[in-house]
């Protein structure tokens, strides 16, 4: 698959496009929901899809699961797969800079959401049969079945042991008990991701400009006021403010572009640049806060207070362990679903071991070292805890300032208790006994790296304490375009024609254990939508 991605005709670097051209829907990010929704558009139109960052074969570690680590470790300010940021609370983050996006740089674990998904977003009315024709439309080329070997089969009965019931096997669906779900690894451990999907696409229908940075949407206005509020009949739109035109990008060698979205039909633009990308477009594109907007010096193209609001980021916390037997390299394949709010995942990485420099005991040897650390982790639901963002700069290709405020709610801390309450369960089970050392005294513990849960884990206060000390991220961050504030339930931004958002900043919760399923399946299913409204608009144009 990686060398047929090679082939892909339509596939070029921004500087081979020329300095304006026009099409009928300019997809900007080729990312987990821009390659399918490109991909689907098509099939009936003339698209282009715009990614800032490279082709997925620049870089060999993303190639297979082994490479996971290094990806998320060897970053750079401009050009690495694997974009670092910190985020205002200390904790360390990543967004996908490839195409592909994050899917590939993620752990490829592949799980459908939960229905409560699809309840909390009550502005969008799904057509759940489309959902699942999407959801296996995205399956049958990038979805796997995962081969346990000893870390994760410890912790699939570890998870039954702990009476995370009933255990399904291997399912695609979101069902509580324990569970072995899809990856997109397949047997050999060679990634699939998003960009697989591109596979789909008419060839002759799509271009593909890779090194191709957007830094504004262009918008034609309208003389109406530019003061917006949700509608009250979703059905009904107001006049818009303004029109989105196309969008002016830069290549690596720095010249622009603009390409145009044609004047005769109903093209747009669609931001699927994700929870950051999506909303910092908006921002230096004069759609947010005007008090906001003024003061950072952007024209205000159009009054949206809640851009870059209602931001959340799901808390990971877990504990590490070295074990004193070899174990396989494996990430994510097997999840325990409980019904009190968290979900019990892991991971095993052999990571080289660099002793001290010029250290007397230690000589370096000829051939790496490495170890395992086999880490088991919960992640929380939903979450509550609500944060936001705001530009650093009004240059794109600095990150924007983001804080996600975990722990806010009281609630989300009690979840993160009860999950690691849980894991202290597995850790205390006879199906990781194998995996303890032998101490000086004669009992029988693990090693651990890192931080170790409390001794008293009955303790409320020891517990939130190591929640809120060892809180890191599990990269599942959604939200700033939120549905129903900041896109209707059509994915249309609010007051700007010919412009959507289809991508994680328009979800109000994360769908289920892991989201890039769904981020996948929204760009599909938001691609079979779009050409249906067209071809409906079509038939009502005709004489």
């Amino acid at each position: 698959m990686h060398a047929a991605l090679r082939s892909l005709s339509f596939i070029s670097d921004a500087t081979e496009l020329p300095a304006q051209e026009e099409y009928d829907f300019i997809v900007v990010g080729g990312g987990t929901a821009g390659c399918p929704l490109a991909a689907t558009l098509s099939q009936n139109h003339r698209v282009l899809m715009v990614e800032r960052g490279g082709h997925i074969l620049e870089h060999p570690t993303l190639l297979t699961q082994e490479g996971f680590l290094q990806t998320l470790t060897q970053v750079d300010a401009l050009d690495s797969p694997a974009e670092a940021f910190t985020s205002e609370d200390g904790v360390q983050n990543a967004r996908g800079r490839v195409l592909g996006g994050s899917s590939a740089i993620n752990a490829g674990f592949y799980s459908r959401s939960d229905q409560d998904f699809f309840r909390h977003s009550p502005a969008v009315r799904w057509d759940l049969d489309l959902v699942n024709q999407s959801y296996e439309w995205v399956e049958k080329t990038v979805v796997f079945r995962p081969d346990l070997k000893n870390w994760q089969s410890a912790v699939r009965d570890g998870l039954i042991e702990a009476d995370i019931m009933p255990y399904n096997g291997f399912t695609l669906d979101h069902v509580v008990g324990t569970k072995i779900g899809g990856s997109i690894f397949d047997s050999y451990g060679a990634r699939h991701s998003a960009a697989d999907l591109l596979h789909q696409a008419h060839p002759s229908n799509l271009k593909i400009a890779l090194h191709a940075t957007v830094e504004r949407i262009l918008l034609d206005h309208d003389t109406q006021s530019s003061d917006s509020s949700p509608p009250r009949r979703p059905r009904r739109r107001r006049r818009a403010a303004a029109a989105a035109i196309g969008v002016l990008y830069q290549d690596k060698a720095g010249r622009y572009h603009r390409a145009m979205v044609r004047e005769k039909g109903g093209g747009e633009v669609i931001l699927c640049a994700g929870a950051l990308g999506s909303p910092q477009l908006l921002l230096l594109s004069g759609i947010g806060p005007r008090s906001y907007l003024s003061s950072m010096g952007i024209p205000v193209a159009h009054h949206l207070p809640h851009v870059g609001h209602f931001l959340y980021d799901n808390p990971r916390n877990g504990i590490s362990i070295l074990p004193p037997v070899p174990l396989d390299h494996s990430l994510i394949q097997v999840v325990g679903i409980t019904e009190s709010g968290t979900y019990i995942e892991a991971a095993s990485n052999i990571v080289p071991f660099s002793p001290p420099p010029r250290n007397a005991f230690l000589h370096n040897p000829a051939t790496p070292l490495y170890f395992t650390v086999a880490t088991i982790m919960e992640k929380t639901t939903g979450p509550l805890s609500v944060g936001s963002l705001r530009l650093a700069s009004t240059d794109v290709k600095v990150s924007p300032v983001v804080r996600f405020n975990y722990f806010a709610e009281p609630e989300d801390l009690q979840r993160c208790v009860t999950g690691m309450r849980k894991i202290g369960e597995v850790l205390r089970g006879r199906s990781l006994d194998d995996l303890k050392v032998r101490e000086w005294f004669g009992g029988r513990d693990f090693r651990y790296v890192g931080a170790t849960l409390p001794f008293n884990q009955s303790d409320d206060g020891l517990m939130e304490d190591f929640c809120r000390r060892t809180v890191t991220t599990i990269w599942h961050y959604h939200g700033g375009c939120v549905v129903g504030k900041v896109v209707d339930g059509k994915h249309r931004v609010i007051g700007v024609d010919k412009l959507r958002v289809v991508d994680g900043s328009t979800f109000p919760i994360s769908p289920g254990t892991n989201p890039q399923a769904t981020v996948m399946m929204m760009g599909r299913y938001m691609g079979v939508k779009l050409v249906e409204e067209q071809q409906r608009r079509n038939r009502e144009e005709r004489p």
